[in-house]
């Protein structure tokens, strides 16, 4: 009898993906419209953003990763490329909890669009004109932690201000 009890407090998971696609892209090579010659070292920033939204039928999501990358030649300021990329996936997610549906959402529904992200920057940079860039992994949950810190920092502030 404890396994049925247990099958029935922890509901399981459903998780698909029912579409996914490019919201908006954005690329500027910046190198070739200035004309610089050399040799130039690159320094690559990036900054992520996540964003999930719940849609209009049943248990279907939104979530997009929003993506900036910006190359800059080492040593200086001279910008070489901009890359901008709004990517989203529709999902559709069943047996979660309603207290763990927003973590989900910001990171194990990113976790599953991040190697397609990867593969669009690595093909826009190299037919850009420039080597792949091949991202590195991001931690969604240390992500998740840092927005969750800087929410709270910033809900501090306006309490001691008011």
């Amino acid at each position: 009898m404890a396994d049925t009890q247990g099958a029935q407090q922890a509901p399981q998971v459903k998780m698909n993906i029912l579409t996914q696609f490019i919201r908006d892209l954005s690329f500027e090579n910046i190198l070739a419209q200035k004309g610089v010659q050399g040799e130039v070292q690159p320094d690559v920033q990036v900054q992520v953003n996540l964003d999930a939204k719940k849609r209009n039928a049943d248990h279907q999501f939104e979530v997009t990763i929003k993506l900036q990358v910006e190359s800059k030649a080492k040593g200086s300021d001279a910008r070489l490329f901009l890359l901008e990329l709004d990517y989203a996936g529709v999902f559709h997610i069943e047996g979660v909890p309603d207290d763990q549906m927003h973590p989900f959402l910001l990171i194990e529904c990113p976790r599953m669009l991040f190697p397609f992200v990867r593969r669009i920057v690595s093909d826009v940079t190299r037919d850009g004109g420039f080597p792949p860039l091949n991202l590195e992994n991001i931690d969604f949950v240390q992500l998740y932690r840092n927005e969750l810190l800087r929410r709270q920092q910033e809900q501090g502030n306006g309490q001691a201000n008011a």
